[in-house]
């Protein structure tokens, strides 16, 4: 099935996100309900605002991550998600890309009384972009349920992050033939290996992800500033170099694959102001050991914020600041219009590091990866080429988010 998309679960945890409560209401644990996706879209820009801070903690200051703990959830914040991408080969050279995120939503800063199983104070939606490149195939899940009954949750130790019977967990090394220790002193890999495994629309992935290099702070110490105000930040750190092996199935076909995965954490309470419209993501992957992680975040004048940001990352884990707009420049070269509507995202680009002699061409791997789903934006599989550190010629892959560009204020 080309470009095609599913939405499994119960809506009705979207609108209670918006409407702040779900009590102890009994499930709905429908599957692919198409009649009700013609007409509900979200705001995602609208969803990270300032709105409905009271009573939660916020990102104010530098933060000193902790680990096993600050892998599992922060319920004491509004919005968190634990979001992994990658790029996998099969040894035929068949290439796959996905994106797996599972979002939690606290809707009210304390969780409800009574006994109920179905009472809680948490919802949940899980996003499942596959695409194999090849076929020029793109298909998206979009999956919800409430933090209770069993249904969906996080919890620290051991890690596991679960969505129905999509998972970010952590293995015992010894069933996966890992070995016992982490691959380096990083406090962060005691949680790896992970099993990520998600399905629908007739794809499948399952796999086994290695810590690679040391987990990364971002932003500045930990606090990725998205707005102007006081507390419109996250806690963000990633894994920016995540070795996975394991299989993908497509309409029934199963493959033995291997590839780069990259995991990026993310807590707040209020992340954008009001005059932000969406954002511009880029992970990139290059085959000479660095990666490079940029952001712009877009003003409703087409301007983009002073607080857009970028970094790179060497082979030693070692991380480069960049200040937008001068130590890195990120230049759109072509568009693409959505089959649904004609909008119109960026489409191809060149992002440069001019001091370090950074050069890089960003093209789709598959035009149309975009998702129709509750907050309906473009996130999919790229490749780059061109020059790296020193002006060194390079190669590689990655992952693009575009956000803002498309439906009722997304």
């Amino acid at each position: 099935m080309a470009n095609g998309f599913a939405r499994r679960g119960a809506i009705w945890v979207v609108v209670a996100t918006l409407t702040g409560s779900l009590g102890a209401c009994s499930a709905d644990r429908g599957r692919a309900v198409e009649e009700r996706e013609a007409d509900f879209t979200l705001s995602l820009v609208e969803t990270l605002g300032g709105a409905d801070t009271v009573g939660y903690a916020r990102a104010f200051e530098a933060y000193d991550f902790v680990f096993p703990g600050d892998h599992g959830p922060h319920e004491d914040f509004r919005t968190e998600w634990w979001y992994v991408t990658g790029n996998l080969a099969a040894e035929d050279g068949r290439e796959f890309g996905f994106q797996f995120t599972i979002f939690r939503s606290s809707l009210a800063p304390t969780a409800p009384g009574g006994p109920s199983a179905w009472a809680t104070n948490q919802a949940y939606m899980g996003h499942f972009g596959f695409t194999d490149i090849a076929a020029s195939d793109f298909r998206a899940t979009e999956l919800f349920a409430r933090g209770g009954a069993g249904l969906a949750g996080a919890q620290a130790e051991p890690l596991r992050v679960w969505l129905e019977d999509w998972t970010l967990a952590s293995l015992d090394p010894a069933d996966v033939g890992a070995a016992s220790s982490p691959a380096n002193d990083d406090p962060a890999a005691g949680v790896f290996p992970l099993r990520l495994a998600a399905d629908g629309n007739g794809a499948e992935i399952d796999l086994v992800l290695q810590a690679g290099k040391p987990h990364v702070r971002q932003g500045v110490d930990g606090l990725s500033q998205k707005g102007a105000e006081p507390g419109n930040a996250s806690f963000y750190y990633a894994h920016t170099r995540m070795p996975a092996e394991g299989v993908v199935i497509v309409d029934g076909d199963t493959v033995a694959v291997t590839g780069l995965t990259w995991l990026d954490r993310e807590w707040s309470t209020s992340a954008l102001s009001g005059d932000q419209v969406g954002w511009d993501w880029f992970a990139l992957q290059l085959d000479d050991g660095w990666e490079m992680m940029v952001y712009q975040l877009r003003l409703s004048d087409g301007t983009p914020d002073p607080l857009s940001d970028g970094v790179l990352i060497d082979p030693e884990g070692r991380r480069f600041p960049l200040e937008w707009g001068s130590e890195v420049v990120v230049e759109p070269t072509g568009t693409w219009a959505s089959a649904v509507d004609g909008a119109e995202y960026p489409s191809g680009w060149r992002i440069r590091v001019p001091e370090r002699g950074w050069d890089l061409t960003v093209e789709p791997a598959v035009l149309d990866q975009e998702l129709r789903v509750a907050f309906r934006y473009w996130e999919g599989s790229v490749r780059v080429s061109g020059a790296g550190e020193g002006g060194r010629p390079v190669s590689g892959r990655g992952y693009v988010e575009l956000t803002g560009y498309a439906g009722a204020g997304t």
